[in-house]
């Protein structure tokens, strides 16, 4: 009797503590976040693998400390600044930008991958430093827009783009609205410029560039990827306190919840094990498993 109460036990003693009582937890840290720095960070975004929409990864993630929100393309890795949710919109500011307090030559391009969501979106490029024959009648320059370029060449970081200050604006292009090259990408070089800036609003005064506020802005898109039962699954589990991701490799909908992952919302009980770490809360459940076994086998 001892014998077959032993098998017994171990056999069935793990599917009671997982299933037999709401408290029950896993003790996982939640791998995916609300928040990353000072940005909130929901659907289709995600703070790293296995959160958000699987179209978003390799693409988008937060830093190891928690503290920066990047966008990573095969050109280099920017800093995410700002998102809006409801006109699809994420804001960008990459480190080889020019603005009216810093500006430098750009070492490299500025690009994006053609497979990732994101495609430049309202944002007005200004090149800065070209050659003047590039400059003058070039299509790409926009002549409706060409009076941002004195305002722009006034801010006194412009002796650092190799330019004397106060400089001639034949050698500065308007280009709105920009496209990237076959290879996704703002090609400086090709375009015969030194580097280049990106205004998102021109503020109050728009002749005065200090006010103006800089960054690339970027427009994404869910594709087809994400079906048509993930937006109210999402909707349900993020109304919950989760965070919507997706289970590796059918990359099904998991909702992301304090104590575990589940495939509805978190005030639901169907967990997802993801790890073979589990924690009870409390010696009552172990009672309570333990005297269900027993009754069982009685």
């Amino acid at each position: 009797m001892t014998t077959l109460f032993t098998i017994i036990f171990h056999l069935i003693a793990p599917l009671i503590i997982i299933t037999i009582s709401p408290r029950t937890t896993l003790s996982l840290e939640p791998a995916c976040k609300t928040h990353c720095g000072s940005l909130e960070i929901k659907y289709p975004l995600g703070t790293g693998h296995g959160c958000g929409s699987p179209r978003f990864h390799p693409y988008v993630a937060c830093s190891s400390d928690g503290n920066h929100f990047l966008l990573t393309t095969h050109t280099g890795i920017y800093p995410i600044t700002s998102i809006s949710y409801s006109t699809s919109v994420i804001t960008i500011a990459p480190p080889c930008m020019s603005n009216c307090t810093f500006m430098l030559p750009s070492p490299t391009n500025f690009g994006l991958d053609w497979p990732s969501p994101f495609q430049i979106g309202p944002s007005t490029f200004i090149l800065l430093a070209c050659s003047a024959a590039a400059v003058d009648g070039n299509p790409i320059c926009d002549p409706s827009s060409i009076y941002l370029c004195p305002s722009i060449y006034n801010c006194p970081g412009v002796v650092s783009l190799g330019l004397p200050p106060f400089p001639s604006t034949n050698t500065c292009c308007v280009y709105s609205p920009a496209n990237l090259d076959s290879d996704d990408e703002l090609d400086l070089r090709q375009l015969k410029c030194a580097g280049y800036s990106s205004v998102l609003e021109l503020g109050e005064v728009p002749a005065d560039a200090q006010q103006w506020r800089f960054g690339v802005a970027l427009k994404y898109t869910l594709g087809g990827l994400d079906g048509y039962n993930i937006a109210p699954s999402c909707h349900g589990c993020e109304m919950s306190g989760g965070v919507c991701g997706y289970a590796p490799p059918a990359n099904s909908f998991v909702c992301v919840c304090e104590s575990g992952n589940t495939t509805t919302d978190c005030y639901s009980f169907n967990w997802i094990i993801m790890s073979s770490s589990l924690r009870l809360n409390g010696d009552r459940l172990g009672t309570l498993a333990v005297i269900s076994v027993l009754l069982i086998v009685i």
